[in-house]
């Protein structure tokens, strides 16, 4: 037996000294209690003592609450006790101050324990506020950690499959979605955590993700909640593998695209784990593209998206002037626009999905429209990708591109990209050009512009990335037999001799690139010298030093990259190079 003192109070005692003494009394009740074996229900007095814990809630304490609420829940009350302790809990978490106190304490004992063994139905409501503070818990670290190890994740996992197996038809279905948004929000701040990321990747955990948001398709606020968790989760490979192999997850994820076309922040996100889903693997590009609708959802989602944005874009220049703040950029539209073409990027990797896309004109003409429409300044993500997926895309020679048929269009467009003072810019532009320039009719409207002498110019990058797509166009441009004397011309043959002594070994790929212009270049040469100008020397040394067996191995101390560049010297490199100093030295003597 253990006897409560009511508590007096003094007038000369402060009202803090009064709190003071409350937490004590409480702390040794708590401790009287546990001793004596009395928690739960088994207390002779229980009833009484509620009733005077449930009196003292009035007092405006958040520490003197946090003591009630544990004993309360301690005392494993029901009912609308249950629901008014569970309120209580809500209202101490949520004040970000009280996370100390909290930390401290053993709350989140008790409050997963009534998630784990109360009624889903009886007390539908209870649980919405328990899981709310337990939501609230979660943005603490101490309190996240203590979570996780306390088997949290698995808890709140086998919560939603109960919520999960009550169908819509129910009467308890809409209450509980308030229970599954709670959840699915702690669920979203536990996927940051790594233990807690590793059990939500297993396949039960992303099969009870996707049925949740099956149910709840006609929710917004619910599917954002989830799309939420799937969202940051598909940041890492592991879920993503489990991600794919979910077999319905397309089929829904289009289906809500569908459902919520214009419900920014929804799209956003499913575009996202789309990108990160056809980043990985042909088998995930290959389930999306097969799902039928795919395409076209994605063209009409650009369609939109860019019809918002182009709207944006013409209020605001029209505003312009008026005191109109600049928009901030990438703005949620043109973020929209950017994770969508990357998703079309990711799926022209695949060589019969993006030989689709190449023939797809709806899509190639909108991404022609967004390098019409949109500047650098403007937005230089969204110009890169768009270009980049252009790129991509006019590498497949198929019959009816929609590249091709435009590929007059898109070198105007790359035009003005070659401008760009943003060098990222630039070398998009001028690989797409390295592609486009296969046709004599953008070899002619290079030639025509004078874009080859921009090419030349790029040589002096002394930037690997830079070099090559711009070598790619001049060997293009050395097809043609009458486009040929502008690399004498220009400063070019320097300029290509340069390259291939700044990288030599180190890069045979690029070396046998440069090595192919030159010897398209040289195809009717008469004299060493009157080909190459002051460069044959500098060449003959250069070729006879790379084409040394030894050399080709000076580059790398690494087994699997040498043998690997060993291959492609002898392979590519070494023919090519040995045919181009043979016709030097056949032509050397007589300049």
């Amino acid at each position: 037996h253990f006897l409560v003192n009511r508590p007096t109070f003094h007038s000369n005692i402060s009202l803090e000294d009064n709190i003071e003494n409350l937490c004590l009394a409480c702390t040794k009740l708590y401790q009287a209690l546990n001793e004596g074996n009395m928690l739960g229900k088994r207390c002779k007095r229980r009833r009484v003592l509620l009733k005077t814990l449930y009196k003292l809630v009035d007092i405006d304490s958040d520490p003197l609450s946090l003591k009630l609420a544990k004993i309360i829940l301690a005392m494993k009350v029901d009912g609308r006790n249950l629901l008014s302790v569970c309120k209580l809990a809500f209202k101490i978490c949520r004040n970000k101050e009280n996370d100390f106190i909290v930390q401290n304490d053993t709350l989140l004992d008790y409050l997963l324990e009534v998630l784990r063994n109360e009624d889903l139905q009886k007390n539908s409501e209870a649980l919405v506020y328990c899981m709310g503070a337990i939501k609230f818990m979660s943005g603490n670290a101490v309190l996240l950690n203590e979570m996780v190890n306390k088997g949290a994740v698995e808890m709140l996992l086998q919560l939603m499959k109960q919520i999960n197996n009550i169908k819509e038809h129910d009467t308890y279905f809409s209450n509980l979605g308030h229970l599954l948004v709670q959840l699915t929000a702690t669920l979203r701040t536990l996927a940051d955590f790594p233990l807690a990321r590793r059990r939500l990747s297993c396949s039960a955990a992303v099969s009870e993700l996707f049925v949740a948001l099956e149910q709840r398709g006609s929710d917004e606020d619910m599917c954002t909640c989830i799309v939420r968790i799937l969202s940051k989760l598909s940041s890492y490979n592991d879920f993503c593998a489990a991600l794919a192999d979910c077999s319905r997850c397309y089929f829904l994820f289009l289906a809500l695209l569908n459902k919520h076309q214009k419900q920014q922040g929804l799209v956003i996100r499913i575009i996202f784990i789309l990108g990160n889903l056809t980043a990985k693997n042909d088998q995930s590009r290959e389930q999306f593209f097969k799902e039928k609708g795919s395409i076209n959802t994605l063209t009409s989602l650009f369609q939109t998206y860019y019809e918002l944005d182009l709207n944006a874009q013409t209020w605001y220049h029209g505003r312009k002037g008026k005191g109109t703040k600049h928009l901030k950029h990438p703005s949620e539209e043109e973020d929209v626009l950017i994770k969508l073409i990357r998703v079309l990027a990711n799926l022209s990797i695949h060589p019969s999905i993006g030989a689709a896309l190449a023939a797809a004109h709806p899509v190639v003409g909108l991404l022609v429209t967004v390098l019409e429409y949109k500047s650098v300044d403007d937005c230089e993500e969204l110009v890169i990708n768009a270009a980049t997926t252009i790129n991509n895309l006019s590498y497949y020679q198929v019959k009816n591109s929609a590249v091709q048929d435009k590929k007059l269009h898109i070198a105007e467009m790359l035009l003005k990209l070659l401008m760009s003072d943003n060098m990222d810019v630039v070398v998009e532009a001028v690989r797409v050009f390295g592609n486009l320039s296969q046709h004599h009719e953008i070899r002619d409207f290079i030639m025509q512009k004078k874009i080859y002498k921009f090419m030349i110019a790029l040589l002096d990058s002394k930037n690997r990335d830079v070099c090559f797509p711009a070598c790619g166009v001049l060997l293009n441009l050395t097809v043609d037999k009458n486009k040929r004397a502008f690399l004498l011309e220009e400063g070019g043959i320097g300029k290509l001799v340069d390259c291939l002594q700044d990288f030599g070994p180190a890069d045979w790929q690029l070396s046998c690139l440069i090595c192919k212009t030159l010897w398209n270049y040289s195809e009717d040469i008469t004299s060493a010298a009157s080909c190459f100008g002051g460069d044959t020397d500098t060449l003959l040394v250069l070729l006879t030093s790379l084409l040394d067996e030894e050399v080709e191995l000076e580059c790398s101390l690494d087994r699997a990259i040498k043998d690997c560049q060993r291959l492609y010297w002898e392979r590519e490199f070494k023919p090519v190079a040995k045919k181009l100093l043979d016709r030097i030295q056949s032509h050397h003597s007589s300049s």
